[in-house]
């Protein structure tokens, strides 16, 4: 075990020594458009919408790809003969440590609590609870987060393997699921 963790800092290590990431790069040009972005998240998608000052983002937040910030509702364009200049705006949180799956969009007067879990392909809309796990469309609480969290703790295909090259972690995966050969 203690091999394992040292093997595992110094992977850390050297990742932190090669200068910024591509993880860096996006939060760098995200915040420079005026994102809110805590410490420790990963982010895969810069869809952070036409105002995306109106976005804060807690700490230790992951997001997959695919996943759009929507700040505006533009269902005012029906009153566009009225009022040819409305807009219609809201502002979008995401508390921390929290994940959100790959392709969902997360709507304008969205506040996602801290420690949740928000499932792929879900439309987040309105007030999600803290310790939630969120799933569909619309988005609706589907469990406890901690549940979850303890169901993957006892997982079968739960691996330590986030700090392996690709090739061990391979090989591990292969192994694991009976697919070498």
């Amino acid at each position: 075990m203690r091999k394992l963790l040292q093997r595992a800092l110094a992977r850390l290590s050297r990742m932190l020594e090669s200068g910024p990431t591509g993880n860096e790069a996006v939060i760098a040009r995200l915040r420079a458009r005026g994102v809110r972005i805590g410490e420790g998240c990963v982010i895969y998608t810069e869809s952070f919408s036409t105002e995306p000052y109106l976005v804060t983002l807690g700490d230790r937040v992951a997001i997959s790809g695919g996943t759009k910030f929507v700040t505006h509702d533009a269902s005012v364009w029906l009153m566009r003969l009225e009022r040819p200049a409305v807009q219609a705006f809201g502002t979008i949180t995401v508390g921390s440590n929290t994940f959100i799956g790959e392709n969902c969009i997360v709507l304008a007067n969205a506040a996602i609590g801290s420690h949740c879990i928000i499932g792929a392909g879900s439309v987040v809309r309105g007030q999600i609870p803290d310790n939630s796990v969120v799933t569909g469309n619309p988005a609706s609480v589907v469990g406890r987060a901690s549940l979850l969290i303890e169901m993957l703790r006892e997982g079968r295909n739960t691996m330590d393997t986030l700090t392996l090259g690709s090739e061990e972690r391979r090989e591990r995966l292969l192994r694991h699921f009976g697919l070498l050969q």
